[in-house]
């Protein structure tokens, strides 16, 4: 598939102009911060054109090696957007993420035990994503204690801490507590041996001894993003504590209405800021609670993850289209699948899940690319290369820029795309003028 640029000029406006920040100290809350202008997108971007087979989308990737590379919002950082090498959900990371272009910046809401809303992928992953374990005086508030691994059993080692079990004052004014890696031993006998096993692909060079990456709070997530000029995607995280929590009126809409607020209070316009939630609940309420700042919530979808349920998830869209919803978000295999040409050679194409949507009205956002590994190991790239396994069996890394390209197609017409590491989706964004 070779998209030109006259195919895409639907989708190429222009982003406004952004301003380079203090570099500030790795590891530590930066001060000053300001927009970024001069994009970095280091070697990656075009270590992965140069692992493509030769063709003519090869060729015009290619030809803008050269070329000066802006942000655009076709590049959204996924939990930062630097998370294939910085930990998640930290202000590292989103300035890691803007630096590679990220037009869009997330953060994934949750709440504390006293109700206020911080930036965690999930509601109880504080054990996997920060070094909580080893400070005894929070560790021992842990839903689940760590229960060290078994070799009698070889039961694997267990632990459960959630932002729910502690303050957002013992979450943010902890000096110890760091956010890391998401990672785990399963073998671990120890709270300390129980933060390694970080996957080979990732790193931890940029969360080393001597650095600490806070925890970051909504409002300061806030402040961070308004600070750098960029559009806000916070995702109303599901909560995996029973609701009302903590207090009568804390309600599933109190939590959805509360992430507004803190927006409202902070005087953003609602034109930048693209809610989210996987809860088709929380986006009708928006649509009726607050209809300016539902124009763009997109209703995130996993409810085709089985073979067998993705023809159920293709033929939901057309409620979620007459309900209101405007934007849908599937992961990356929803929208394509494969065909074998008449030379033998497996292409990637436009899915039913895509097409329907397109003939639906809906626009569509895709999550999330550079979160898989490696594509030509036996996994052959696992969850969100599960519907062009045959491609990336083929042809590994050079499927990266394929898919791409497709999801960009006039077939697909995704209006932005989420990256662990926002410089392989800034380069194609660049390449192909989407500046939305």
């Amino acid at each position: 598939m070779f998209s030109t640029l006259s195919t895409l000029s639907w989708l190429a406006l222009v982003a406004p102009a952004l301003a380079l920040p203090s570099h500030g100290v790795p590891g530590k809350n930066q001060t000053g911060i300001k927009p970024i202008t001069r994009i970095q997108l280091g070697p990656r971007p075009y270590w992965l054109i140069d692992q493509m087979e030769d063709s003519p989308l090869k060729t015009k990737l290619q030809s803008c090696s050269e070329k000066e590379m802006r942000p655009s919002r076709w590049s959204i950082g996924h939990r930062g957007g630097g998370t294939l090498q910085f930990p998640e959900e930290t202000e590292a990371s989103i300035i890691a993420g803007t630096r590679m272009g990220a037009g869009i910046e997330e953060c994934d809401v949750t709440f504390t035990s006293d109700r206020q809303l911080i930036c965690r992928h999930s509601q109880c992953d504080l054990h996997t994503t920060t070094n909580i374990l080893t400070i005894p005086s929070l560790a021992a508030k842990c839903t689940v204690p760590f229960t060290p691994y078994n070799a009698t059993s070889k039961q694997s080692a267990t632990a459960k801490c959630c932002t729910s079990d502690f303050t957002l004052a013992e979450l943010t004014e902890t000096k110890e507590l760091c956010s890391k890696m998401d990672s785990s031993d399963p073998q671990a006998t120890t709270p300390e041996e129980y933060q390694g096993n970080v996957p080979g692909y990732r790193t931890t060079l940029y969360s080393g001894p001597g650095t600490c990456h806070k925890l970051l709070t909504v409002k300061e997530y806030i402040a961070l993003v308004d600070a750098l000029g960029l559009d806000f995607t916070p995702e109303l995280k599901t909560p995996e504590v029973k609701m009302p929590f903590g207090s009568i009126n804390f309600t599933q809409e109190a939590f959805a209405q509360q992430l507004i607020d803190e927006f409202k209070a902070a005087k953003i316009d609602p034109k930048r800021v693209w809610l989210q939630s996987f809860l088709y609940d929380d986006v009708l309420y928006w649509l009726r609670a607050e209809p300016e700042f539902a124009k763009q919530a997109i209703l995130l979808d996993e409810s085709g993850d089985a073979p067998s349920t993705i023809s159920a998830a293709t033929a939901s869209l057309a409620k979620y289209a007459q309900a209101g919803v405007k934007i849908v978000a599937p992961p990356l295999q929803y929208l394509v699948s494969t065909v074998t040409d008449q030379d033998g050679k497996v292409k990637v194409v436009a899915s039913e899940y895509a097409k329907q949507a397109k003939k639906l009205g809906l626009k569509v956002i895709t999550w999330s690319l550079e979160r898989s590994g490696w594509l030509a190991d036996s996994t052959k790239g696992g969850y969100y290369y599960s519907t062009i396994a045959n491609a990336t069996a083929a042809r590994g890394e050079g499927v990266v820029y394929e898919l791409l390209d497709v999801l960009a197609s006039k077939e697909v017409g995704a209006i932005a795309v989420f990256s662990d590491w926002s410089a392989t989706v800034s380069y194609y964004a660049n390449c192909f003028g989407l500046f939305p």
